[in-house]
């Protein structure tokens, strides 16, 4: 959400949103709210793991979305860019802001059927891949030219997923994929957000990706009949809790991404799979050792490489632009 980049905001979506915060904001700050961003998206995995053996994930998604609104208005409302512009709700590329939202939702349902049928920490770590995905999507979306360390960095990465699923051997199973479906899903929201005009406030397309996510999960919830009656009020506490730690988790994530730029905050989204180990390992006496290794290091290693490719190349326009 993901995860990965994911249950979360793309970092190209998530600058300029909070308040007045200033252009050199210590960098230390900027990694504290990455941290518990992190903790909070891996900490909803596990209310969605508890959850999902007693309600449909199409129920828990919708209710995810629909706590979700709360943050995602809450952000349009202390956005200063959104209030400039004459706080508008409407953009001329609604169909596209919308249709973020139904490919988050997408994401959202098969990452949280995975974690309901895997480990929390082989799920969490399968997702990850999701640099790499964004890489390989930016090729016929936008145009970019990928170089041969970028591709070096995806045959990596892929090296990773393929020795944790284990392929044609008989610990694979179709589940498997669903990791790589949420990172796929979340990965086109990211890389679709480049599309949409520069001009419109970053909390407003935020907005629209948490309505379009709200669409889809809730009418995939009707059209399969995926809803059960809540059946305590320690179940509402727990779905509550879902939605809140989610929501909040997108702000702590939008703040860390206004305070620092993303290419070097990128690195510390992986502290996600030991965040997910341990709490998998206290919560359900998960301890998948033998599933993530070695292929946990090459998923990180493809995705550290591309976060340094990345750095290097801000560097570079930094310099050129000095001496322009």
């Amino acid at each position: 959400m993901l995860p990965c980049a994911a249950a979360r905001l793309a970092p190209a979506s998530q600058v300029s949103v909070i308040g007045s915060l200033t252009s050199q904001a210590p960098f230390a700050r900027a990694v504290a709210y990455i941290l518990i961003a992190i903790f909070l998206f891996d900490l909803q995995g596990v209310f969605i793991k508890f959850l999902g053996d007693r309600y449909p994930v199409q129920q828990l998604a919708t209710l995810r979305n629909i706590f979700g609104l709360i943050p995602s208005l809450l952000v349009l409302l202390l956005s200063q860019e959104w209030h400039a512009r004459g706080r508008r709700l409407g953009m001329r590329q609604w169909r596209l802001g919308l249709a973020r939202g139904l490919s988050v939702a997408a994401a959202q349902l098969c990452f949280y059927f995975a974690i309901t049928q895997m480990a929390l920490a082989t799920a969490t770590t399968l997702a990850f891949i999701g640099p790499v995905l964004i890489t390989l999507l930016s090729v016929p979306i936008l145009r970019h030219q990928v170089g041969i360390w970028r591709w070096l960095a995806v045959f990596v990465g892929f090296g990773g997923v393929l020795l944790i699923m284990a392929p044609g051997s008989e610990v694979f199973t179709p589940v498997s994929l669903l990791p790589l479906g949420a990172a796929l899903g979340y990965s086109l929201s990211t890389v679709c957000v480049r599309l949409i005009d520069d001009r419109v406030p970053t909390a407003l397309i935020n907005m629209y990706a948490s309505v379009g996510a709200l669409i889809g999960s809730l009418g995939l919830m009707l059209a399969t009949g995926g809803y059960r009656p809540v059946v305590s009020g320690g179940d509402w506490l727990l779905l509550l809790a879902m939605g809140m730690v989610g929501g909040f988790a997108v702000l702590a994530m939008i703040s860390a991404y206004r305070l620092a730029r993303p290419a070097s905050l990128s690195p510390f989204e992986y502290f996600g799979i030991p965040f997910a180990f341990v709490l998998g390992w206290i919560f359900f006496d998960e301890a998948p050792f033998a599933t993530l290794l070695p292929g946990v290091f090459l998923i990180v290693g493809g995705g550290l490489l591309i976060a340094w490719r990345e750095h290097l190349r801000r560097q570079r326009g930094a310099a050129a632009a000095t001496v322009d």
